[in-house]
Order: structure tokens, then sequence, then C-alpha cells
């Protein structure tokens, strides 16, 4: 049931710790107060976006003085607190540490939690998944706060509070869903399922500073000067597509989610600074509608997927012939391959093989892939 949801939004011009610490104890009592979200001695994992181990000022995650202001909250009003992320390659640990976070987080006495091990949940309540395998540190835990990022994604158009829970599955394991469910909008309903089982207690999303463009990893910073906080996951992220001025129903996730019943992107009440104030219409994010193949047979070939479908493509000039794309394909076999074994040209697609996951375009450390629609696809779903 779609019930009624709150979401405040609380400026933010910097990263200044002051500024920061305010502003979430200003957002954290808009929407209840922290006590609404643990009790003394309760075991709360905090859940950062660290999708690689890159310098907080690529706005790849949240900052680490959010972090800190949310830990410090918490900490306060008694909680025990874990954290951890699972980032799409190295070590969940080294990238942690390289982010930024876990400096803080051990001058804080705040553990990372296991994200290697796995335990398996059932969910029998699931749409399309019916069993995760979740990290242990996750599962140990009595209450997840999900941080998140505003910025911008290939598969999902904005990847935010919803998303940012696809986290709580370790690495590798996380492929294996990119190559079973490779549209969006199957890719969309796991993550709703995801969702629903894992029940975050509060999401935060730090829109301070922003990322447009080819996000999520290598995208644009641009100031958006605000924090947002609520208790539903799909209000909040249909909040932010209003202030990025980009139909919600672009966005599969929150069309998902609002089906299934995990939020709402009707009945929100804005509380806190006005939207208006922090609404930016050239903000860069794919505006187009999103292409779909279900019902149709011909559309839904692998001719036509082949050769209509958006394609990851790699810049030659800016490709380092790093092969991080050859490694997190999770396509079987893989869709990328090295013309020789001296790797001095850069891999080479096999769009027949190639799921449109963008894995590799996420997380390429150099800027170097970015995602094109062909021509026939642009004819068929102009």
């Amino acid at each position: 049931m779609n019930e009624k949801a709150t979401v405040a939004l609380v400026r933010c011009e910097n990263y200044d710790y002051a500024s920061v610490s305010t502003a979430v104890r200003k957002g954290l009592d808009l929407i209840g107060g922290v006590e609404q979200f643990t009790a003394t001695g309760e075991k709360i994992l905090l859940k950062p976006n660290i999708l690689s181990g890159d310098s907080p000022d690529k706005c790849i995650g949240p900052h680490p003085s959010v972090f800190k202001a949310v830990a410090e909250t918490f900490q306060k009003a008694g909680a025990v607190l874990s954290f951890g992320d699972s980032p799409g390659f190295g070590s969940a640990r080294g990238n942690a540490r390289k982010a930024g976070f876990l400096e803080i987080a051990d001058a804080m006495g705040i553990p990372f939690a296991d994200f290697e091990n796995v335990e398996i949940l059932h969910n029998p309540d699931g749409k399309l998944v019916n069993k995760f395998e979740i990290a242990k540190g996750v599962v140990e835990s009595d209450g997840l706060v999900s941080i998140s990022k505003l910025k911008t994604h290939a598969l999902t158009r904005i990847t935010g509070a919803i998303k940012n829970q696809f986290g709580c599955i370790p690495g590798p394991r996380k492929a294996e869903y990119h190559s079973v469910l490779p549209n969006a909008k199957q890719f969309s309903k796991m993550l709703v399922d995801l969702n629903m089982l894992l029940k975050p207690r509060l999401c935060i999303m730090d829109g301070i500073m922003a990322m447009e463009g080819n996000g999520p990893r290598n995208g644009n910073p641009l100031a958006m000067n605000v924090l947002l906080f609520s208790t539903d996951p799909v209000a909040l992220d249909s909040v932010v597509c209003k202030m990025i001025d980009l139909n919600p129903e672009m966005v599969e996730p929150l069309v998902v989610g609002e089906e299934f019943g995990l939020g709402t992107t009707r009945n929100i009440t804005i509380v806190g600074d006005p939207v208006e104030d922090f609404i930016n219409s050239d903000f860069d994010v794919n505006r187009s509608p999103v292409p779909t193949t279900e019902g149709t047979s011909f559309l839904s070939s692998s001719f036509m997927r082949r050769y209509s479908a958006p394609r990851p493509t790699i810049n030659p000039n800016a490709c380092t012939r790093c092969g991080t794309c050859v490694k997190v394909c999770p396509a079987e076999p893989k869709a990328l391959s090295w013309t020789n074994e001296s790797h001095t040209e850069p891999p080479v697609y096999d769009y027949a093989k190639c799921i449109r996951c963008y894995c590799c375009q996420e997380m390429c450390p150099e800027n170097a892939i970015y995602v094109r629609v062909p021509l026939l696809g642009k004819i068929i779903h102009r």
C-alpha cells in the first residue's frame, strides 16, 4: 500500500563539517527526529554508496563529512554502529579507505561490517526474486540507514535511494543479477524486491554536490546545495526527479517501486526548504523515453537488440588499456575482448553478446566509455 510520504529538503552549500552537521540534525528533526530510527543499544548499519575508492571531489559517493555527521547523530542517540558497502570492483575495505570513510569510522570506533561473507535470505513475497545472497554484516544488523548520492546512471537514469541497497549484495554476486536481468525493467523489479526485503529505516541523500552527465562514476560535479531525508526511497528519488526536471516515468525503479508498493511518487509532503529552490532544468541527464521491447517479438529479437539498443562505446583516445571493463563484464562469454596479447589497442565489443548492463561504463576509471544510441534505435524510439 502506497501511503503518504514525507521528504525533507535542507539547504547546505558546502562540506564544512559544522554546516553539514547542522543540516543533518535539521533534516532528521523535520521527519521526526533520530529517535524514530534507533533505540539505545540497537545495531544500526550505515550503508554509504561506495562505488569505487576515489576522491570525494569526484562526487562518486556521499561526502565523508555527511557520513560523519550521520554517524555522530546516531551514536549520540545510543545506536551501536557499523558501516559498509560492496563496491563494483576491488576490496570493500580498500575502497572505503580510499574514499575517505574508513579513517572517520576508525576514529569514531565504527567497525567495517562483514561484506565478504553472505547469508541467504528467502523472500517469499518477492514479485521477481524469491531469495537473495546478502552480506552478513547487513543481516546481523537490526536496522539499515542508506546514504546515497544524487547522480546519473546509464541503466536507470538516476541512481539514488532505491539503487543504493544493491550494494548489500557482495560484489561478485552483483554481476550475476546483471547477467540474468538484462533490461532496466527486470533489473528494477529486482531492486524493488531487495528494498522490500531489507526495509531500510531511513534514506539520506547527499546532493550538496551532485553528479550529472556520464554517471555514476565519470560524470561532472554540479552544485545542488541540498541534503534529502525520507523513510520512503521511492518518494525521495521522485523528489530528485522534480529537482532535475526528469519525468519519473522514465526511471524504472520508481515505476516498479510504486507498482509493487515500496513507496509513492505522488502522495508526497515536502518539508524544510521548498523544492522550487533546488530545481535545475539544465541538469545533464538522459531524458529520452525508455526503450521497451516487451510484448513485441520483432523488437525483442537478438538482431534488433544488437542494432537498436543503446550500447556502450569506448573512446580510444581516453582508454588507458587498464582492462577494468573486461574484468567487470558479467556476460558469459564476455562481450569485451582484447585484439592482441600485448593490449596495445582498446578492448573490442561483440554487441551480439553485450547484455546492455553498462557495468563497463559504470566502472571505467578513465571516463573512456559512454553510452550511444545507434541510428536504428533513434528511429524506433524517437
